[in-house]
C-alpha cells in the first residue's frame, strides 16, 4: 500500500492515509491519455462556424435572364455560389458534430493514470477537511498559500458541495472546484495540483476502481 499526507486546516501534517495501488500505482499509457483528452477537448468543442448554402440566402427566386437568346451564359438563380452574394459550396455549418463517446472503462483508466503520476510527484494535498467561514475567499486564499505556495494551481475536490468554500473559491482564479463524482483527465492535467478532502479521496477511490 501507498500512503500520502494528511493536512489540517493549518495545512500541518496530522497523518498519513493508505492509498490503494490499483489506483495510485498502475502503468501510464500515454497512448491512451491522447486518445481520452483529444476526444474530451472535442467534446467540449463549440460549433461557430456556420456559412448559408444557396438555399439559406435570401433573393434569387427568380431566373435572372431568359434560358436562350442572349449570349450570356445560363443562370437559375443569383444566389447560385457562382456570384457574388450567393450561397457557400461545401462550407462550415452548426450541424456539424465532433463529439465522440469515451468507454467507461477506459475513462477510468485513464484518470488512474493520471492520478498515480501526480501521487509520484508528490502533488496531491489531502486535508481532513475543508471550510472557509462566511465564503472568505482570504480566508481559503490563506490556506492555500500555506499548503501550496504562492501562485500555485490546484483542482479542489470535496465529498460533497459546500456553498460558503465554492463562493470563497470563485473569486480564485487558480483554483477550480469539483466534486468527487466529477474528476476527469483534463481538468487534472490543466491543474498541476489535487487538493481532495479525506471524505472524498474514499469515495473516489470506490468510484473509479
Amino acid at each position: 500500500m501507498l500512503t500520502a499526507k494528511v493536512y489540517n486546516l493549518e495545512a500541518k501534517e496530522v497523518k498519513t492515509l493508505e492509498l490503494p495501488e490499483d489506483i495510485f500505482a498502475v502503468e501510464v499509457k500515454p497512448t491512451l491519455l491522447h486518445e481520452v483528452v483529444t476526444i474530451a477537448r472535442a467534446n467540449q468543442r463549440i460549433n461557430l462556424a456556420h456559412t448559408k448554402g444557396r438555399s439559406d440566402v435570401r433573393g434569387g427566386g427568380r431566373k435572372p435572364w431568359r434560358q436562350k437568346g442572349t449570349g450570356r451564359a445560363r443562370h437559375g438563380s443569383i444566389r447560385s455560389p457562382l456570384w457574388r452574394g450567393g450561397g457557400v459550396t461545401f462550407g462550415p455549418t452548426k450541424d456539424r458534430n465532433f463529439s465522440s463517446q469515451i468507454n467507461d472503462k477506459v475513462r477510468k483508466a485513464a484518470l488512474r493514470m493520471v492520478l498515480t503520476n501526480k501521487l509520484a510527484n508528490d502533488s496531491i494535498y489531502i486535508v481532513e477537511k475543508l471550510e472557509a467561514k462566511d465564503g472568505k475567499t482570504k480566508v481559503l486564499n490563506e490556506f492555500f498559500v500555506k499548503l501550496l505556495g504562492k501562485d500555485k494551481k490546484a483542482v479542489l475536490v470535496m465529498a460533497k458541495k459546500n456553498e460558503e468554500v465554492v463562493k470563497a473559491s470563485q473569486n480564485l482564479s487558480n483554483i477550480q472546484t469539483l466534486p468527487f463524482n466529477s474528476l476527469n483527465v483534463l481538468d487534472l492535467l490543466k491543474y498541476p495540483n489535487l487538493v481532495i478532502t479525506e471524505k472524498a479521496i474514499m469515495k473516489a477511490i470506490k468510484l473509479y476502481r
